[in-house]
């Protein structure tokens, strides 16, 4: 089959993000023809001048609209593009030479209507954005999920770095209008579908994140707030899992409690935890900064997903609200 691709990126207020992955775009070692479409949600700050900059080096669409979410951008920018499969990226990614090489020899060896890359860090990273990338994406501390790991069971895409063929954009209607959750929620409505979901593990993308601690820590405690509703929407998913970051939270505030009362032994559990961690960062990062800083990035990560997610289970379970009348900074809603 001919996969005529077109890259689909929203964009907000980060017109310098774009100049960087455009100036990837033009390093591709491919010979396929593709086009780019950027849409602006919204922005106050413009990024049409750096997308006018690089029109006579790619083929790029350019479109503006009222702000409504990443989700409903990513649909708007979907509907307009020409291609048959779509591949979606966050602004703040920046590709490999060899990206779309890889994802199109995954997809002539065995096509899938949905795909998944991981995500890493540059060399030329802030050894912060290192040490959340280890934090995001290390077996230690997410299992995997992130496509990390080829042992990866009916893979979820993210939509930083996701492929989509238009038959499954047009039978699902694409992204719903919550954020952050849209990914996960599309991929099992996709399941329900009969469409399959694959990792393709060597089509990463390098994930800069500009991020600050506080920053982060509203960003995980946002994924941890959604993934109850996702259950609600979808209990066949349930997973014991994604109950360890609350009980990895709760678990730590009670060592720290038996600590106090002279009994350490969990204290010490934690330790050898962050012991095994802090070397896994060492030996994969080979900074010993950022090690450390992987450190207060998992436990921020751990922190942060546990309280949402065990704030939202108990929102849903007493309340007779609507997750969109419980959680509203948790929904866009579409123009």
């Amino acid at each position: 089959m001919q996969n005529d691709f077109s890259f689909i990126i929203p964009v907000y207020n980060r017109p310098n993000e774009i100049e960087e992955l455009l100036l990837s775009f033009t390093k591709l070692t491919t010979k396929s023809k593709y086009e780019i479409v950027i849409i602006e949600d919204g922005s106050t700050v413009s990024s049409k001048p750096i997308v006018d900059s690089f029109s006579s080096q790619l083929n790029i669409s350019y479109y503006f609209k009222e702000n409504s979410g990443p989700g409903d951008s990513r649909n708007y920018g979907m509907q307009n593009a020409k291609g048959n499969y779509f591949i979606i990226l966050d602004s703040d990614c920046i590709l490999p030479i060899h990206y779309l090489n890889e994802v199109e020899k995954e997809l002539n060896n065995e096509y899938v209507d949905c795909f998944g890359g991981p995500d890493t860090a540059d060399d030329a990273f802030t050894n912060l954005q290192k040490a959340i990338n280890f934090s995001m994406t290390a077996f230690i501390t997410t299992g995997g999920i992130r496509g990390k790991e080829n042992s990866v069971n009916k893979f979820q895409p993210r939509s930083f770095n996701m492929g989509l063929s238009k038959k499954a954009f047009i039978a699902t209607k694409g992204f719903g209008d919550i954020h952050p959750g849209e990914d996960p929620d599309l991929s099992i409505r996709l399941w329900q579908l009969g469409f399959k979901t694959k990792l393709f593990s060597k089509a990463y993308v390098y994930h800069k994140r500009r991020i600050s601690w506080s920053k982060f820590y509203k960003q995980v405690n946002k994924f941890g707030k959604v993934r109850p509703i996702l259950n609600a929407w979808h209990p066949k998913t349930k997973k014991l899992t994604y109950w360890f970051p609350s009980i990895f939270t709760l678990g730590f505030i009670v060592s720290i409690l038996l600590l106090i009362l002279n009994i350490p032994f969990a204290f010490y559990l934690f330790c050898v935890y962050y012991a095994v961690a802090f070397v896994s960062a060492l030996l994969s990062t080979k900074n010993i900064l950022v090690a450390i800083q992987s450190i207060i990035a998992i436990t921020i990560q751990f922190f942060g997903y546990g309280v949402g997610f065990l704030k939202s289970t108990l929102y849903l379970t007493i309340s007779n609200k609507t997750p969109e009348q419980l959680f509203p900074e948790l929904f866009f809603k579409s123009k």
